[in-house]
């Protein structure tokens, strides 16, 4: 059986900060908001590292990421990706076009 492998975060603070926005931006109350404001700047909601530069996840969003070392980073791409995944169906079917592949 498969079992993913547990990394330990090195940069706990930078990561919780980051992870704390991403969860934010995926609360019932503001994911349609959150998605709302990835179509109006013409993006898909995997494109993890253009919604940070884009200030999706606050101003200083990209720069805490860039601080994180690559293993945090894919970490946090990973839980960014799986909040994605989560989102309720009505709400992905209505925002169909950010979630499209092409």
């Amino acid at each position: 059986m498969f079992e993913q492998a547990v990394f330990p975060v090195q940069n706990a603070a930078d990561f919780e900060a980051l992870q704390g926005r991403v969860q934010a931006a995926f609360a019932a109350p503001r994911v349609d908001l959150f998605l709302a404001s990835v179509k109006a700047r013409k993006l898909r909601v995997r494109q993890f590292e253009a919604i940070l530069a884009a200030g999706l996840l606050g101003e200083d969003g990209s720069r805490l990421y860039a601080a994180l070392p690559v293993s945090d980073q894919a970490l946090m791409r990973e839980r960014y990706l799986a909040q994605v995944e989560r989102v309720p169906q009505e709400l992905r079917q209505r925002f169909s076009g950010v979630y499209a592949y092409y």
